[in-house]
C-alpha cells in the first residue's frame, strides 16, 4: 500500500504537469525515464527519489516545495475534504489553465461575473 506522502507528491506532479500542458511522455523524456515510471509516480505506486523530484521540478519550472504544499493541511483535515482535492479534478485544472489564458482585463470581468453568479446561487 502506497504511503500517503508518496500519493500526495504524485498527485502534485500530475497537477503541475496538467497545468503546464505537458504529457507523461514529455515529462519522462525531459528527465530521462520511461513514461510508465511517471505513471507510477503519479499514482504513488513508486516513491520518487529526491534527485528525481529535483529533475521533475526543474522540468516543470517549479520549486521542489510545490510538491509538498497542502500536505500538512490534508493531514489535519480529520476526514474533511482537503483544499487540494479540487485540483484533483482534470476539468477544474483545465478551467484554471483556460482562465489564465484570457487577457487580464477580460479575466477580471469574468471573475466579477463568476463572483456575482456564485452569490446568487
Amino acid at each position: 500500500m502506497p504511503h500517503p506522502v508518496d500519493v500526495h507528491v504524485g498527485k502534485r506532479i500530475r497537477h503541475r504537469r496538467w497545468l503546464v500542458g505537458m504529457t507523461q511522455q514529455q515529462l519522462a523524456e525531459s528527465v530521462g525515464i520511461k513514461f510508465q515510471q511517471i505513471q507510477k509516480y503519479e499514482t504513488g505506486a513508486n516513491r520518487v527519489s529526491a534527485s528525481r523530484l529535483w529533475d521533475i521540478a526543474g522540468s516543470m519550472d517549479v520549486d521542489i516545495s510545490f510538491f509538498f504544499e497542502g500536505l500538512e493541511r490534508q493531514a489535519n483535515a480529520d476526514g474533511a475534504a482537503a483544499p487540494g482535492d479540487l485540483m484533483g479534478d482534470k476539468e477544474a485544472l483545465d478551467l484554471v489553465r483556460s482562465y489564465y489564458a484570457i487577457p487580464e482585463n477580460q479575466r477580471r470581468r469574468l471573475f466579477e461575473l463568476a463572483r456575482v453568479l456564485s452569490d446568487v446561487a
